[in-house]
């Protein structure tokens, strides 16, 4: 299985080798390991990444799905070059991250008003202290599959089995004000519930790490009318939907307004940010010249609101705005669900791909799936296989992630996917 990728990556074999001494596991981040080791990495453009062998892939990654307009886009250049020289970094007040709030209010439904961050975690730890200040409740409901970074009281529930913790050094402490609810299931919501007193439900509008699973459309209304009876504030993490399946996330997709938003990785335009918006009320339990400790929540960080991220985010919503080319992403998805469904059932393979707008994931089962536990009831090692065979012919998908598309995404990157995915489905269903 390891063969073709082997004999075309010795110096990507090299560099892990060394990266072994250093770097645990060899990698920055967990999930970027994937068997016998990952290729390294020299430079990118558009839709592609090159490695340190020479070999050229397709990238369906996308940087963690972030990279929207693909890698390097020279909107997005033009403008970060111009404020590198400008300066990197202030520590003060600056008119950028003015600029990239108020247009952030303008295409996010719920956001009257935001706070930047460096990264989806914090926005999350920061989203659920500011629920439990303006509520004055200690509880936090999150769901089956939902990954909100690694933010102690939220990194729990996230894999099956679910009664595993998700990480050594997580306490009961940190752990106990969560609890975890099923996705997609409105009477099992309503069953956790019902005997707490709740501060916020957070959940993504559709479920990214837990296999790129949509919400139903009339689960997150119910989900928004019991969050109004029961005095709870509904959080949604659009840290991979936001600015993605419309110019407004997930919230303008499916017509449920939150009242807290988590955003992350397209906000950035391929730098590292983070951020939190909501209902002016909401956020204002922020503001030290209303609230005084311990009345107040906070939020702060060295690098909150770089001016090269709000540069690079600026430049990227600008151009995502008027919904046209979020639009045409989303109609090459639908072809793409479909078309990786017919290949692999006209070669006698079940398969269920499931996804929404550009995003689209594979799962190699007969079984609905609808939450987290159907995706690791299906069979992940034919689906770790397929994905080797993508990378080792020069189409990337992190193995067992879901794939992504970008504006730079060409027909003949689609149709490489779907050649590539035809010699495994021929293969495989012998």
């Amino acid at each position: 299985m390891f063969d073709p990728y082997i004999s075309k990556t010795q110096s990507s074999k090299d560099l892990y080798e060394r990266a072994k001494k250093f770097l645990p596991a060899g990698v920055s981040y967990a999930i970027r390991y994937f068997e016998p080791y990952p290729f390294y990495t020299v430079r990118a453009r558009g839709s592609k990444l090159y490695d340190v062998d020479g070999n050229e892939y397709i990238d369906f990654w996308l940087g963690h799905t972030a990279l929207i307009l693909g890698h390097s886009p020279p909107a997005v250049m033009n403008a970060v070059k111009k404020q590198i020289e400008i300066g990197t970094h202030f520590g003060t007040s600056h008119e950028l991250e003015i600029e990239l709030a108020e247009q952030v209010a303008k295409m996010v439904p719920s956001a009257e008003m935001i706070r930047f961050t460096n990264s989806g975690t914090e926005a999350n730890m920061y989203a659920a202290r500011l629920a439990r200040a303006y509520t004055g409740r200690n509880k936090i409901v999150k769901f089956e599959g939902g990954w909100h970074g690694g933010y102690d009281a939220l990194h729990v529930g996230v894999k099956h089995p679910f009664d595993i913790p998700e990480s050594a050094g997580l306490t009961n402490g940190a752990l106990q004000d969560t609890i975890v609810a099923p996705f997609n299931n409105l009477e099992g919501v309503k069953e956790k519930v019902r005997d707490e007193t709740v501060a916020a439900i957070v959940i993504e509008p559709m479920l990214g790490a837990g296999g790129c699973i949509p919400a139903e459309k009339e689960f997150l209304k119910e989900l928004r009318d019991l969050c109004d009876e029961k005095g709870i504030l509904l959080i949604f993490d659009e840290v991979v939907t936001g600015f993605r399946l419309a110019p407004g996330g997930g919230q303008q997709y499916y017509s449920v307004i939150p009242d807290i938003t988590v955003f992350g990785k397209i906000l950035g335009g391929g730098f590292p940010i983070g951020a939190f918006c909501g209902r002016r009320d909401v956020m204002e339990r922020l503001n030290t010249l209303i609230y005084e400790r311990p009345r107040y929540s906070f939020h702060g960080g060295t690098f909150s609101a770089n001016p090269v991220s709000m540069t690079a985010g600026l430049a990227t919503l600008k151009l995502l705005e008027d919904g046209h080319l979020i639009n045409k992403m989303n109609n090459v998805g639908e072809k793409i669900r479909e078309q990786i469904k017919e290949i692999f059932e006209a070669n006698g393979i079940d398969v269920q791909v499931t996804g929404a707008g550009s995003l689209f994931s594979a799962h190699f089962t007969r079984e609905e799936v609808k939450d987290t536990r159907a995706v690791f009831r299906a069979d992940r090692k034919k689906l770790v296989e397929y994905h080797l065979s993508l990378i080792a012919n020069g189409v990337f998908f992190l193995p067992t992630h879901m794939g992504a598309l970008s504006t730079a995404h060409s027909e003949a990157d689609i149709q490489k996917l779907f050649s590539e995915t035809e010699k495994y489905a021929k293969l495989c269903g012998k």
